[in-house]
């Protein structure tokens, strides 16, 4: 990190700062000296395509040519992350010297869930609490829940949250807890006088939800008053998951509502659309949109934050932050958001799944503020209302004057105006014939709705800020099953390349509208899954090749090898470097390189199938949700580093099978130098045989050292072992001399 610091200067005190890193000359003589590298490449290929001996080699020689080119395009996309990083610091303590309390802007807090068995209300709940206890004016704080699977059991879980939050928020205010989240809270070693009867409420509360949730449906000994009965009314026999009217209920209103100490609440309201088969759903960024008119409707705040249902607040002190840069005039009204990087809990000592994705939520984000900005992750983001109503210069205006960013709502929440113009707002026709998911709102036509929004906000002209503290501002859950992680990469791998392969394409949309550097830091995430295509070469090509004694690389004794040798070792070292200097370890960056390899060959290269197979109009694909529930035996293996192969699945064929091909590899390759004694031909296919086979360990142990639930299924084993016998046999018949 740089000496020096670019301070705001426009405001004294400052209210933020942004200091270059002090490698950024290192990236970019490296980045030069490894262009050079890539061309010497490129001319290595180009004399084996001119002078092959036959169509096959021919054909071997241009696949080789195309794995290294994929591979070279991305390192380039990769450079611009690297070419201006920055960190942003900023001052909360300086805010109340420039914006005083009483004129804070109004927060509204969105939180979207979609299924209460795979995302447990009562860790929805439990982030709602967080954010509603926020060290923020209560009179402008509102938090709406977006329930999109319309699940009574949710909605019973906030009632309760709502009598819980008049002992919670207060308890937290007197106390000045900073773990507002209450399991997190209650779970630590932290307490007061007050604790052990707080955790008794708690533990009721919980209790009440989760006898709910094993019944499937709210008792009504459970209903409390007439109120609760008539919103329980309205989940009729006719009430499905996919068609249903909708459902608007104010749980707490702020100014009518008070917590044990008779101090104000902030609203709360919890909100499904209405849906029914013939109308498009568009998933979660369909359900943002609909918050974001129902909010326009009640309270209209001009700052919004976007949460995950199990993202909670980890310090009370986060709005502040962000209103440290929507506040700055310095950043003119071109601030479209400020995002907090994705951090999680409960990852095992190593993470051996990558789940906390550095790279994608810390690293990458960093190099992106020299630029334009880092992208939406559809968590942790304060936005300006009106950034989603056209470019910072023009406004485009919406159907209705209420829902206009400017409008000053001036009725209560539960008002008969307000609640008629949200149910009418939330219906599933309303988006008809407008621009809403096209110009206006969360973006349509991408499966990651948070990506494509930040981009196309991106291409309007706004700008966006990565605001990292030391105390993490959120945490959320992350999948501890290897199916959810690489299912979850699989859909993203969907979404992204609708986008890649659209008119709004980075590489050619992008750059025109946000210049060269910015467009392509966006055009190495659309492309992602085109990593699909070099890593599953290099897992499968060399080591079919060496099992049928053909040698692909240079010879040690050639020069042409330390190009190569340069090449590997380049990469992974600049890698490693960025890994650690953003405060990795050297075994998580192990375990996160694996992951790579292990979604090249599943997630990327399924999740491109499905792309294709879609866009000539063979399959479909939907929004799954990744589950939140942890079961207790996975959990245990989870945290003693062991991977999870216990279910049947796709994604774990092609593992299984570049596993038994590169250990096949290996053994021929060792018995052929034995024999032959020719190490200088076979090292360089004998080293990436190895290097796979170090990496598929956890494999090999799935396969035949474990008994417990979590090996691998035999159908998957056997499956894998043909394709493989097929796969060898095939490269058999192809390069017989």
């Amino acid at each position: 990190m740089g000496s020096t610091s670019k301070m705001n200067t426009t405001i004294s005190p400052p209210l933020n700062t942004l200091e270059p890193f002090r490698r950024t000359f290192l990236n970019r003589s490296f980045g030069l000296i490894y262009t050079c590298a890539i061309l010497a490449l490129f001319y290595h290929h180009s004399l084996a395509l001119l002078h092959f001996t036959s169509f096959l080699t021919f054909c071997f020689s241009l696949t080789f040519l195309l794995a290294d080119a994929a591979l070279a395009f991305m390192w380039v996309t990769t450079q611009s992350f690297r070419m201006c990083p920055g960190r942003h610091g900023e001052f909360p303590e300086n805010l109340l010297s420039f914006v005083k309390e009483r004129d804070f802007p109004a927060l509204d807090i969105f939180i979207c869930t979609a299924d209460p068995y795979k995302e447990p209300p009562i860790n929805v709940v439990n982030t709602a609490l967080s954010v509603m206890a926020y060290d923020y004016p209560v009179e402008k704080l509102s938090v709406y829940v977006s329930d999109d699977g319309g699940s009574e059991l949710t909605l019973f879980a906030f009632m309760e949250a709502s009598k819980f939050a008049s002992h919670w928020l207060p308890f937290c205010k007197e106390h000045r807890i900073e773990e507002r989240c209450p399991d997190a809270y209650l779970k630590s070693s932290h307490s007061c006088t007050e604790t052990e009867k707080m955790k008794t409420i708690y533990e009721t509360m919980k209790a009440k939800v989760e006898n709910v949730m094993d019944r499937g449906r709210v008792p009504d000994e459970y209903i409390a008053s007439v109120a609760e009965s008539d919103a329980f009314n309205k989940w009729t026999a006719r009430f499905t998951r996919h068609d249903h009217p909708t459902v608007i209920q104010v749980l707490l209103e702020n100014g009518r509502d008070k917590d044990t100490r008779d101090h104000e609440m902030p609203n709360l309201v919890y909100v499904t659309r209405q849906k029914n088969k013939a109308s498009p759903h568009h998933f979660k960024a369909g359900a943002l949109n609909v918050l974001l008119r129902v909010s326009a409707a009640m309270t209209n705040a001009p700052i919004l934050l976007t949460l995950d249902c199990d993202m909670y607040s980890n310090d009370p002190k986060t709005p502040l932050r962000a209103l440290c840069y929507l506040s700055d005039p310095a950043f003119g009204s071109k601030l479209a958001f400020v995002q907090f990087p994705q951090l999680f809990h409960g990852i095992n000592k190593h993470d051996i799944y990558g789940g906390e994705m550095k790279r994608l939520f810390q690293i990458n984000p960093q190099g992106m503020n020299g630029l334009a900005g880092p992208n939406y992750v559809g968590t942790g983001c304060y936005f300006r209302r009106r950034s989603f109503f056209g470019s910072p210069s023009s406004v485009l205006s919406p159907e209705i004057q209420e829902l206009n960013p400017d409008h000053v709502v001036n009725k209560p929440v539960r008002s008969e105006a307000v609640l008629t113009l949200a149910h009418n707002v939330a219906s599933c026709n309303y988006e008809n014939q407008t621009n809403w998911g096209i110009k206006m709102g969360f973006r349509y036509g991408s499966l990651v709705e948070d990506y494509f929004t930040g981009y196309r906000l991106h291409c309007e002209g706004w700008k966006s800020v990565f605001c990292h503290p030391v105390r993490a501002a959120f945490l959320g859950d992350v999948p501890i099953s290897l199916s959810e992680v690489l299912g979850q990469i699989k859909r993203w791998s969907v979404g992204l390349l609708e986008v890649a392969f659209s008119k709004y394409s980075p590489l050619t949309f992008g750059i025109r509208s946000m210049g060269l550097l910015a467009g392509l830091s966006y055009a190495h995430l659309a492309f992602w899954p085109i990593w699909s295509f070099p890593v599953t070469f290099y897992a499968f090509v060399p080591q079919l090749a060496l099992i049928n004694r053909v040698f692909m690389f240079p010879e040690v004794s050639n020069p042409w090898f330390y190009m190569y040798m340069f090449l590997f070792l380049g990469a992974y070292v600049q890698d490693l470097l960025d890994f650690l200097l953003a405060g990795g370890t050297i075994q998580m960056w192990w375990n996160n390189q694996r992951m790579w390899m292990i979604r090249g060959i599943s997630s990327y290269l399924l999740g491109s199938t499905d792309f294709f197979l879609k866009s000539i109009g063979i399959s479909a694909f939907g929004f799954n949700v990744t589950s939140k529930v942890i079961d207790d035996e996975q959990s245990k293996r989870y945290e003693q580093g062991i991977f999870e192969f216990g279910v049947e699945s796709p994604l774990f064929v092609p593992l299984t099978t570049a596993a038994i091909i590169n250990l096949i590899s290996l053994l021929k390759g060792l018995a052929g130098f034995f024999i032959y004694g020719n190490i200088g031909e076979v090292f360089v296919q004998l080293f990436i045989s190895s290097f796979v086979v170090i990496n598929c360990w956890p494999i090999y142990e799935a396969i035949a050292l474990r008994k417990d639930e979590g090996k691998m299924q035999a159908k998957t084993i056997t499956t894998s072992a043909l394709l493989a016998w097929v796969l060898y046999l095939t490269a058999a018949l192809m390069l017989k001399p």
